[in-house]
């Protein structure tokens, strides 16, 4: 029966007793460990009771602060208004935590349906009347239907809500699926804020003291220019308030514990709040201050994979969260710091990180041409690609400072506000409804703000002078950058070149408190004929690292002849794991939002990077097919055997092929009208006929020859020439990209369904 027993003893039998044997055991039962109440601290904000907040309010209005400590006191006072009068209309509540919780779609109308029910069950299991019976199974029949209804009414406002979160959707389809293995990613009881604290703190200090020990032999040789030119960036502009609006219309309304209020509830006080907060937005961009209330992050540790350990400290990343307001006024420098950049083009032209009209696709678009542009000359090439440790958290706040004045010309109170900004910083974890003791920040940017990435990349705008010293190509995406170089089969591939180059990296992030991880770096060998070439290792810091048959790359996964076969094969791998969770729950949805879901884990991993499948074979290129057909045929409950051409008319999706096509010529258009890179714009030229023709107004681009082995065909350098002078002219010649976009889907779809 399952039940563990000891000493266990037989006695004999005694017939004046009974004519069985009497038998004595022990029954060992596990002790259920009763675990103590959890309990959390909770408000509940109604739509009347933002309308009481919102009422209550006193008049905020004040004079205008004339210094730092009126700043000060004023932002203070301000967030202790907002946090009293909530306070007021919806005081904290201590409510107790339920280990098992209650189905969130289950509400007061199917309860009273369930115990309806259940009343006509009981009755008729008392009189047996068939009266009873039948209002016993019409009431199961409402119950139930009323049941999937709401069940079907709350996951679409669920996916409605988060349809921009693939993250909250992967575990809420996972969870409704219960079919994914239960990693728990919930911290462990064992370890607290403080822990978590103390290991973040402990981690940046020892990377900055190996950074310190490998500094000490290295000559400080490596100069940066310095601009004197005009215009400086001397202060910041203020803003008036319909920009003020516009600006917190476009964040995201996402909380903070700090916050005084919820964010959604501090948008809708607006109109009552909005002169305060210009009156301090203003006054700190003018004074060139921070106040030191918005100077305070709550980080929130996130395991980074499902499958890791979350007893490992080492297993999270520590994410940053800040005061809505300080992230109000982060957005407005931001704003203000990228129109300047961009004004004076400061950028480093092979960084696409956190850049406008730059994303990983124009990046690794580049990096392939180029690679592809070498393959077809018949060389080899090497691509290397280098990782950095805590490269966000280990920045040191002297050079940064210093290069933002010398290097990028930031003067004044511009300046200043700056210094303010990155000084007298301090955070915190929030861990089980408990915060660590207070950590200053000493270094670094925090991860999770606004300034933090284009900070980051404006300190390592000194590298690219170093990597174009040695003749080598480069690309940077954030803290990500990638080093290749080719040559002919009968020459030296350049190892020397590259390991100088590195070496040289390598001085000048330790010498600016950057620490090159060799354990994650990876190197890749391309070229037809790999097989012939023996003894390929590049060595960093003692580190000998020898080439892989593939490497991710942002994403995607390369291979020696840049086939993407594998990566593709993943794709289809991962995306056929979702659609049968979706499949799963296709009962319960609505077509909408079936499709929201589709987009959110197929069609977005089908056009991820897609452009750099425009060379890929057939039979890769089917795989895909195979997966958008598998996505068509549940979305709309196909069956396995209807032709699939109507089913994606009907859909109005592009198949896989023209999908791809069309992201390369909506790049395309991108460049020539200034929408994309420059690093893509340059490989596109305009086509010029050796004598007068017709065509010469017609738009059309040069198609470069191809030499060898036809690895150039695969390239964009190639292939948006030749797609887009197969274009219309009315669709080259379209004036807005809106137009073009539509009028470049039309065109498609009538070539894919003719």
């Amino acid at each position: 029966m399952g039940i563990e027993a000891e000493n266990i003893v037989s006695f004999s039998q005694n017939d004046s007793i009974s004519d069985h044997y009497l038998i004595m055991f022990e029954v060992v039962l596990s002790q259920e460990i009763l675990q103590p109440p959890r309990y959390s601290n909770k408000r509940k904000i109604t739509t009347s009771t933002a309308n009481s907040f919102i009422n209550n309010l006193p008049d905020l209005n004040s004079s205008s602060p004339s210094n730092e400590i009126d700043l000060e006191r004023i932002t203070e006072h301000f967030q202790s208004v907002l946090r009293f009068n909530l306070d007021s209309v919806a005081p904290m509540k201590i409510k107790p935590i339920r280990d098992k919780k209650l189905a969130p779609w289950y509400n007061d109308h199917t309860r009273t349906l369930k115990q309806t029910a259940r009343n006509f069950e009981r009755k008729w299991r008392l009189t047996k009347l068939e009266s009873f019976r039948l209002e016993w199974q019409h009431s199961m029949t409402n119950y139930k239907k009323a049941l999937i209804k709401t069940k079907s009414q709350y996951i679409s406002a669920l996916i409605e809500k988060n349809r921009d979160n693939p993250r909250f959707l992967f575990s809420t389809v996972a969870k409704l699926t219960k079919n994914q293995k239960q990693t728990s990613s919930v911290i462990p009881d064992t370890i607290n804020s403080n822990d978590f604290m103390k290991f973040l703190d402990d981690k940046i200090n020892n990377i900055r003291l190996e950074i310190q020990s490998h500094s000490h032999n290295i000559p400080i040789d490596i100069d940066e220019c310095c601009t004197s030119s005009e215009p400086h960036l001397e202060n910041f502009i203020p803003v008036i308030e319909k920009d003020l609006l516009n600006i917190i219309s476009s964040l995201k309304s996402t909380s903070c514990l700090l916050d005084p209020v919820p964010t959604h509830l501090f948008k809708q006080a607006l109109p009552k709040v909005g002169n305060s907060l210009l009156d301090i937005v203003n006054s700190s961009l003018s004074l060139g201050y921070v106040p030191n209330s918005l100077k305070l992050a709550v980080i929130k540790p996130i395991i980074k994979k499902p499958n890791l350990d979350p007893c490992e400290l080492a297993n999270y990343r520590p994410i940053s969260n800040l005061p809505f307001i300080a992230k109000i006024l982060e957005k407005i420098v931001f704003k203000q710091l990228c129109s300047y950049l961009q004004n004076n083009s400061i950028h480093e032209v092979f960084q696409s990180g956190f850049r406008q009209n730059h994303s990983t696709e124009t990046a690794l678009l580049r990096v392939t041409n180029d690679l592809l542009s070498a393959l077809d000359r018949g060389s080899t090439a090497i691509l290397v690609l280098l990782d950095l440790s805590a490269a966000f958290d280990t920045i040191d706040h002297a050079i940064l400072l210093n290069r933002l004045e010398n290097l990028i010309g930031i003067k004044g109170s511009a300046l200043t506000w700056f210094k303010s900004y990155l000084s007298d910083r301090y955070q915190c974890v929030h861990l089980k409804n408990k915060c660590s003791y207070q950590s200053r920040v000493k270094y670094g940017v925090p991860q999770g703000s606004i300034l933090g990435p284009i900070l980051f990349t404006l300190y390592m705008l000194p590298l690219g002078k170093i990597i174009r010293r040695h003749g080598i190509n480069f690309h940077c995406y954030a803290d990500d950058t990638q080093l290749y170089i080719s040559a002919k089969p009968n020459e030296d591939l350049c190892l020397n070149q590259i390991t100088d180059c590195i070496r040289e990296i390598r001085k000048w992030m330790t010498l600016n408190f950057l620490l090159l991880n060799s354990d994650k770096t990876e190197v890749l060998l391309l070229g037809p004929k790999l097989d012939k070439i023996d003894n390929i290792v590049v060595e960093i810091d003692g580190h000998q690292i020898i080439p892989g048959k593939t490497v991710r790359n942002l994403g995607v996964i390369f291979d020696s002849v840049l086939s993407f076969d594998v990566h593709i094969c993943s794709i289809v791998k991962t995306a056929f794991f979702h659609l049968r969770n979706i499949a799963k729950l296709r009962n319960i949805l609505s077509h909408a939002d079936a499709e929201k879901l589709v987009h959110a884990f197929i069609t977005s991993r089908l056009d991820y990077c897609n452009a750099l499948l425009a060379g890929s074979s057939c039979k890769s290129l089917n795989k895909l097919q195979l997966v958008q057909n598998a996505a068509a045929r549940v979305l709309t409950r196909a069956r396995k055997f209807d032709h699939i051409t109507p089913i994606l008319s009907s859909l109005h999706w592009l198949p896989v092929k023209f999908r791809i096509d069309y992201k390369i010529l909506l790049l395309t258009y991108k460049s020539l009208k200034g929408l994309a890179p420059q690093y893509l714009a340059e490989l596109l030229i305009p086509y010029n006929p050796p004598r007068t023709l017709r065509s010469q107004e017609a738009g059309l681009l040069s198609v470069p020859r191809i030499r060898k082995n036809n690895a150039l065909g695969k390239a964009f350098s190639y292939k948006a020439p030749q797609l887009w002078n197969n274009l219309p002219i009315n669709i080259r010649d379209s004036d807005t990209l809106s137009v073009f976009k539509s009028r470049l889907k039309t065109f498609l779809f009538e070539q894919a369904f003719r």
